[in-house]
């Protein structure tokens, strides 16, 4: 049976409201999934910027720079960034000629290709690390974050719950995984679960601050009923 008026106009109102929650996380944490954070380190890795290795190095050529006199850096291309990758990883590379299958090795050279928006190459050296050490929550919490980044939310959703598997209290997988859920999923109330159960079981979790903020903004609009215009946010 087709809808009625009153009820598209529920769903429209209702869409709007999710799509005001979204907004709302968004301005709390910035860039959505530029918040994510490795589990190979403990503080935030904001999403990879594109002139992150290039202040490590010399710039391969000057095409990395802005017009004669502006004086203005222009952000590598992901070719420039591929090649300071490539550079950066050589001597883990000849490592891993003696000893081809040592995982640390392998999620050293996954997590320079991630640093250079490498995801799908930071993909495979993860996937090796783990394919010998397949218990290391760290690597499997990267490899989800790279899942994530390529626009692969299930394969991520599952690398995360699987780390959690191994370590319960991993807090960085916890938190990927709730951004997972809400932004990828649209799946609030799920998302709001896995940062409550991380303020439960971490609490000294580094970013905590930022998560009760997204909890309590999320928690308040979560509640809003079909229709129900959204309140604006206070300043």
């Amino acid at each position: 049976m087709a809808a009625t008026t009153e009820e598209k106009r529920t769903t429209q109102n209702w869409s709007s409201t999710q799509a005001y929650i979204m907004a709302v996380i968004c301005l709390i944490v910035g860039t959505a999934v530029g918040y994510l954070i490795r589990g190979s380190q403990a503080s935030s890795t904001p999403a990879p910027q594109a002139g992150a290795m290039a202040s490590q190095q010399q710039a391969p050529n000057d095409a990395m720079h802005a017009g004669a006199g502006q004086g203005q850096p222009q952000m590598p291309s992901p070719e420039q960034l591929k090649t300071m990758a490539d550079q950066q990883a050589a001597p883990l590379m000849a490592k891993l000629k003696t000893n081809p299958k040592d995982p640390q090795t392998l999620a050293e050279v996954g997590n320079l290709y991630y640093d250079a928006q490498q995801f799908a190459t930071a993909v495979q050296f993860y996937n090796q690390a783990l394919d010998i050490e397949p218990k290391n929550p760290n690597v499997r919490t990267d490899l989800g974050t790279a899942y994530l980044y390529m626009n692969d939310p299930d394969r991520a959703i599952k690398e995360f719950e699987t780390a959690l598997k191994e370590n319960p209290k991993h807090g960085q997988a916890m938190f990927n995984l709730g951004m997972a859920q809400w932004r990828a999923k649209g799946d609030t109330k799920a998302a709001v679960a896995t940062w409550e159960k991380l303020l439960q079981t971490v609490p000294d979790f580094p970013q905590r601050a930022d998560v009760e903020q997204m909890v309590a903004q999320a928690k308040k609009h979560m509640n809003m009923k079909p229709g129900q215009a959204p309140a604006k946010p206070t300043t």
